[in-house]
């Protein structure tokens, strides 16, 4: 008998204590069910984040890709100058003389052409969006020192502002003041010295214009407001 009360106790016991192991179970089953919900939400939003990323970027890319094409356009009515990568080559076009940043007249007109069909795609909607600057840069060949090189690098990427913003010696009537603001905005110079030689010396002695693009997410600097100069003087000359 007391075998069977014994037997009878723990068995009512058990009998109670099963609603609350379950209602226990279900708690930490919906638990889980909800950690997951929040897993995978949050690791939707992280691949969409990256998905959106990715996408900006290849876009971007295509921008650009379509801007150098339109300036591609452009070189094509210019014999001898070319595109490479994201780089304008003058090549023979815009060559100098030894220890020399003078170009000849020929040479100042084609740039006089050239540049302002570069500004028109600038002030596209895609230029305007992604162009950040054009390095004008300028080369030497290796002979002399490295610093001679450099300055007289300078000097030949100079000539070129100089050239662009100055009055042409001729009839030639120079940019207009919208091209040379809007040159004043995008254009920079820079200077090589003798790295990035060329075959030869004379292939050496060139000028390049480098696009250069803004990052996703980067602001354009606002242009200050400045009067262009009346009788703009090379301070080569």
């Amino acid at each position: 008998m007391l075998g069977m009360r014994t037997a009878s106790r723990q068995r009512h016991r058990e009998e109670g204590e099963k609603p609350f192991w379950i209602s226990f179970s279900d708690l930490m089953s919906a638990l889980m069910v909800l950690f997951l919900v929040a897993m995978t939400v949050a690791l939707l939003a992280i691949t969409n984040e990256i998905s959106e990323a990715e996408r900006a970027k290849a876009q971007r890319e295509a921008d650009i890709d379509a801007l150098m094409a339109r300036i591609k356009e452009v070189v094509r009515d210019f014999p001898g100058v070319t595109v490479r990568g994201r780089s304008v080559d003058f090549g023979d076009r815009a060559r100098f003389d030894t220890n020399s940043h003078r170009l000849l007249a020929e040479q100042a007109k084609l740039l006089r052409a050239l540049v302002p069909r570069v500004l028109e795609v600038a002030r596209d909607p895609l230029g305007e969006k992604w162009i950040k600057r054009v390095v004008v840069e300028g080369f030497a060949d290796q002979r002399g020192t490295y610093l001679h090189n450099l300055n007289l690098s300078m000097q030949r990427s100079q000539r070129v502002l100089c050239v662009l913003l100055g009055k042409p010696e001729n009839d030639e009537p120079p940019l207009s003041d919208t091209d040379r603001i809007k040159i004043r905005e995008l254009f920079l110079v820079g200077g090589s010295s003798f790295n990035a030689l060329k075959d030869t010396l004379e292939e050496s002695r060139r000028i390049e214009m480098k696009l250069e693009f803004l990052d996703l997410e980067e602001l354009r600097p606002t242009p200050r407001e400045q009067s262009l100069d009346e009788n703009p003087r090379c301070p080569l000359d």
